[in-house]
């Protein structure tokens, strides 16, 4: 199987020594989305807008590779204060308003650029049902 790297645009740029995100066989991994403005450069401070920010990177990822959020299997969100998982939790389900994908949330120590979320996905290229 050929790994092949995911770059958009229309996503944060890499700000380290890795991909967007990579695509092997039929699955497809984002790293992790902080919540950055691609439009403007700018970390979303809020937790409810971080969490959609971070979602849209997710999906401008996955759109970029030809497949789209309902085939998302699989989350990680990271956290700094555990205590905003109930807003995340709410701004999150509007993404996913049917059989949502497994997840994992962790309240980390210090996510980079001091931001305030972090979230990854492993999804199913859309060629596969």
């Amino acid at each position: 199987m050929n790994k092949q790297t995911i770059s958009t645009p229309n996503a944060p740029a890499a700000i380290g020594p890795y991909s967007q995100g990579v695509k092997i066989g039929n699955l497809i991994f984002t790293s992790g989305q902080l919540p950055i403005n691609t439009q403007t450069g700018e970390l979303v401070a809020d937790i409810e807008g971080a969490t959609k920010q971070s979602l849209d990177n997710v999906k401008a990822i996955l759109e970029s590779s030809g497949a789209t959020m309902d085939k998302i299997i699989k989350t990680v969100v990271f956290l700094r204060d555990m205590n905003d998982f109930v807003a995340m939790n709410a701004v999150y389900a509007t993404y996913f308003p049917s059989n949502p994908p497994a997840r994992s949330a962790v309240q980390v120590a210090r996510l980079p650029k001091d931001a305030i979320i972090e979230i990854e996905a492993i999804a199913l290229s859309d060629d596969i049902v």
